[in-house]
């Protein structure tokens, strides 16, 4: 039974840092696509940051250079490392696993098959 489930979110002030985790269970992760996504209060959700089985790494505009998706193999967990963090960051954050692709990660949600229960992100001015 694949189960995802995602930690780390907290309430930080705007340039702070935050690292959520998402612990993948009942299948192999580094295998598949997996991605960040994240749906803001009154706003459709959105592809953040997506890692093929290769660490290939994809960014939405808004947080290159800012956020870093990466994976621990051995402990099956993927992470989202965010920085100089924004007001507009403010969101529910879900990490999701497209178990029918391993490259060309897709950014839309709806090629992703397993979400987990997502962690709050609000960043104050």
């Amino acid at each position: 039974q694949v189960q995802l489930v995602e930690s780390g979110g907290d309430s930080v002030q705007a340039e702070g840092s935050l690292r959520l985790p998402c612990a993948a269970s009942g299948y192999s992760s580094s295998a598949y696509c997996m991605g960040w996504f994240r749906q803001a209060p009154g706003k459709e959700r959105e592809g953040v940051a997506f890692i093929d089985s290769d660490g290939f790494t994809r960014y939405t505009d808004s947080v290159k250079g800012r956020f870093t998706i990466s994976r621990d193999i051995g402990e099956d967990t993927l992470y989202l490392q965010m920085n100089s963090l924004k007001p507009e960051d403010t969101a529910m954050y879900y990490c999701a696993a497209d178990l029918s692709r391993s490259y060309r990660c897709y950014s839309a949600s709806s090629s992703y098959d397993y979400w987990g229960q997502g962690t709050q992100v609000t960043v104050s001015s």
